[in-house]
């Protein structure tokens, strides 16, 4: 089918006689990805191949929640995915205010702000909320049905869904001060991103802990608390069984400078079994200090729900010191083998790679090899001398850029760039970090990250979107770093990895112009048959269109946020990139099919729902930017959907 685009078709579609399916299922989108597993799949099919030109805008709602940068050290981002339940949309806006609105209209139904401390935050951002029915309460009493929700600040509240009324028998006063038993935290080192999981009655979070601050940061414990009082049932300490040492005093319960879990958690009710996708042990690129911490670092966990110990872990980057966290949600399919489906879970990394094990036991499915990686790593610190790299699927990102490789706009910066590369190591996939300065490849943002997969059972096909940006890194002796900042408050790029002997400087690698060094396509959409282990398609993702003036308006494919959902009528919807638009695909061939403009990027994961027979389809995305990414914020929740009868 032709290319759709924008505002030529949404007019000409008042004027078609669209064929519009009314018989078909009606279905919402109850958890952060579709489902408890995070398939990011929906039986949904009134929207189709045939009729998708002709999505429009149905309803606009502003939280009026526009991080501009000013009281925190970047601007901030709208990620959230709403979940929907009852007729209502619940989300969170990136300062954690809480919004329930109707979700046939979008008209506010309530409201709650948590009043976060933005003191010293990094960057402002919430995915989403969790929702819980209390089998025990009697329909109509207060918190009946609760929504759950973290914070930026470290505190985990109950909310009322009806009213969004904090529940005062949990924790006091509605809310839980996650930072009890992690010792000192500094002014926005400690947080909640990503929305809780509710299983067996307890709801489990993991926190935030920013990246690259010290040696000792508060440990990255995953708790889980009674959803009805907030009194805590369990706590894993992630430290490797032979490196159990009592932890200090002044009221530190859990060892400090471990894996933190800052995304986003699912969950397979039936086996009891939470799937626990983790960060990097502290500080990311100089590991000579962790004394054997790492053992649960950049690693997929699988935890008993109803204890929290460890069923099984499988670690997908061993000894990690590139700032490569798991930081997909994990993905539990039904996995096509020729002697029947086998629970499987799906794992995306930022390395670009696909993992697929087996649910149960944590086996691959596809054999996983340990390959030689570079070595040679800076004084004090000892490297893994290989890697695990499944055999299949093969990487969906390049795994090295050499300095012949170097893209530019013109002669001058493409030199520019090939003169940085070829001062550095550039070795590949691994490349330890030096002092002479090294370049990781893919980056520190990915390969794939929050946004995660959509898998579709009846084609078999994984869909995932991944950026393409290379990361200057050089570890900077400790005396050159005080020397350089004596107040100990480095400029932007350097971090100061307290108690290491070096610092860091770390950047995005950027030509003069501000276009990645690396060639593009800067980002890109990929489907892979899971059955083969094969890449099915692989297309940009993306122009840059909205942050270069036209007519420089290239279809090179954008680095971005969020990730791609699936329906039914065999349609990839995705936003993810540096433009303002919701695209349509074709998820058998990945050609685009559909371009709705929004009022800024959507650096978030859609959803869709139908509420009734009679209802339309819709399709929902926040589009507020992405501080990191450049162009503007915004505080818009837009809904898609076919023209009304």
């Amino acid at each position: 089918m032709a290319l759709a685009l924008g505002a030529a078709l949404a007019a000409s579609a008042c004027s078609e006689d669209l064929e519009i399916d009314r018989s078909g299922p009606v279905a919402g989108w109850p958890e952060y990805g579709g489902d408890a597993g995070g398939t990011r799949h929906s039986p949904l099919d009134q929207i189709t191949r045939e009729n998708v030109h002709a999505l429009e805008i149905a309803w606009v709602y502003h939280t009026g929640d526009v991080v501009d940068g000013s009281e925190t050290l970047l601007p901030g981002s709208f990620q959230a995915t709403p979940i929907l339940r009852d007729g209502t949309l619940f989300l969170c806006t990136p300062r954690n205010r809480v919004l329930a609105l109707d979700a046939g209209t979008g008209e506010r139904r309530w409201a709650f702000d948590p009043e976060v401390d933005t003191s010293g935050i990094y960057v402002l951002a919430c995915r989403g909320v969790s929702y819980w029915n209390d089998p025990q309460a009697a329909a109509g009493d207060a918190c009946a049905a609760r929504i759950f929700t973290g914070t930026v600040d470290g505190r985990l509240f109950s909310l009322d869904a009806a009213s969004g009324v904090p529940c005062p028998g949990f924790g006091a006063g509605g809310a839980l001060d996650l930072s009890a038993g992690v010792g000192d935290v500094a002014p926005g080192e400690y947080g909640v991103t990503s929305p809780p999981v509710v299983v067996g009655g307890r709801v489990i979070t993991g926190t935030m802990v920013l990246d690259n601050r010290r040696v000792d940061s508060p440990g990255g414990v995953v708790r889980a608390f009674d959803a009805r009082t907030g009194a805590l049932a369990w706590a894993w300490d992630p430290v490797p069984p032979n490196r159990r040492i009592a932890v200090g005093e002044d009221g530190v319960r859990y060892r400090r400078g471990t894996t933190n879990a800052w995304s986003i958690f699912s969950v397979d009710r039936g086996r009891g079994l939470v799937f626990i996708p983790t960060g990097n042990t502290s500080p990311d690129y100089y590991g000579g200090l962790r004394d054997g911490l790492a053992g649960f670092s950049s690693s997929l966990v699988a935890l008993d729900a109803r204890t929290g110990r460890v069923a099984w872990h499988f670690q997908t980057v061993h000894h990690d010191l590139w700032d490569y966290d798991v930081p997909s949600q994990p993905a539990l399919i039904d996995f096509p083998s020729p002697h029947g489906p086998i629970p499987a879970v799906a794992q995306a990394t930022k390395t670009g790679h696909l993992f697929f094990l087996e649910r149960e036991t944590g086996k691959p499915i596809f054999p996983v090899e340990e390959r030689p990686v570079p070595q040679g790593g800076a004084p004090g610190e000892t490297l893994s001398p290989t890697q695990p790299f499944p055999v299949r699927p093969p990487p969906l990102h390049p795994t090295e850029l050499r300095p012949e490789d170097a893209f530019g706009f013109t002669f001058w910066d493409r030199g520019k760039c090939r003169e940085t590369i070829a001062s550095a190591r550039s070795e590949g996939l691994y490349t330890p970090p030096s002092l002479q300065g090294s370049i990781d490849y893919p980056g520190m943002g990915g390969g794939m990250n929050w946004g995660s997969v959509a898998y579709d059972p009846a084609t078999g096909l994984l869909v995932t979107r991944s950026s393409r940006v290379a990361t200057y890194v050089r570890l900077v002796p400790r005396e050159e770093f005080d020397r350089r900042f004596p107040d100990g408050s480095p400029d932007f790029g350097y971090e100061p990895m307290a108690g290491a002997p070096y610092a860091l400087q770390r950047m995005s690698l950027l030509s003069p112009f501000g276009a990645p060094c690396n060639p593009p396509p800067w980002g890109v959409l990929t489907a892979v048959d899971v059955a083969r282990g094969e890449i099915r398609w692989q297309v940009p993702l993306g122009t840059t269109r909205d942050l270069a003036p036209w007519p420089l308006w290239l279809a090179t494919g954008v680095p971005g946020a969020g990730g791609p959902i699936v329906t039914a009528a065999g349609l990839v919807f995705v936003g993810g990139t540096t433009d303002h638009f919701l695209r349509a695909l074709d998820l058998e061939s990945g050609e685009e099919l559909f371009r709705g403009r929004l009022p800024a990027a959507g650096a978030a994961t859609p959803m869709t729902y139908r509420l009734a027979r009679d209802g339309r389809q819709f399709v929902v995305i926040a589009a507020g930017g992405h501080g990191l990414m450049g162009g503007k914020g915004g505080d818009a929740l837009v809904a898609f959907a076919l023209p009304a009868p």
